[in-house]
């Protein structure tokens, strides 16, 4: 990936990133917001220490670590990616509550369009925020989006020290093992 100046970074600020997305996949993963690595690139979760591409292979939803840059190859796992808030910041606390309550409300309806078996929200506050449920936990949730099912996972960020890669990774691998039940 060609290195990205910090004046780049600054002019990716609101960038909108097009959603990975297709009719009926297995999961559609959900980010809080881009961040300016991925405004700046077009590509999902792409800041190096992000740790979703490293996740997504080591619990078995992809077959190697992708790069960012292959993110459309996601949609023939049957797997997608979209975010909460559209819009890029620095930093997810830059967003306000309202964005974050209308990112659920767009959400909603993109779920209800598209139809995957499960969203996949990477951010379990950010889930909070916007659906409106504080006593949310990582795992699956009771509400639905018409026939979609929700499971909030923790946020891949490296900044999100809480959560180890191995433990990241189990908690992937059960959203998959659902998945898979679901699908069959």
């Amino acid at each position: 990936m060609p290195r990205i100046t910090p004046a780049e970074l600054e002019a990716a600020r609101d960038r909108l990133v097009p959603d990975v997305i297709a009719d009926g996949l297995s999961v559609l993963f959900c980010g809080i917001n881009p961040g300016l690595m991925t405004a700046a690139t077009g590509h999902h979760f792409a800041r190096p220490g992000n740790r979703f591409w490293p996740v997504l292979h080591l619990s078995g939803f992809t077959a190697r670590q992708l790069k960012p840059s292959e993110q459309e190859e996601l949609l023939a796992c049957g797997l997608g990616i979209t975010n909460v808030a559209a819009r890029a910041t620095a930093r997810a606390d830059e967003l306000s509550d309202e964005e974050f309550r209308e990112g659920g409300r767009l959400l909603t309806e993109k779920v209800e369009r598209f139809r995957p078996r499960w969203l996949a929200v990477a951010g379990v506050t950010a889930y909070r925020t916007a659906f409106g449920d504080r006593k949310a936990r990582i795992g699956p949730q009771g509400r639905m989006m018409g026939d979609t099912r929700i499971w909030a996972l923790p946020n891949p960020s490296g900044l999100n020290a809480r959560w180890t890669l191995p433990a990241m990774a189990e908690e992937f691998r059960r959203l998959r093992s659902a998945a898979a039940a679901q699908g069959s």
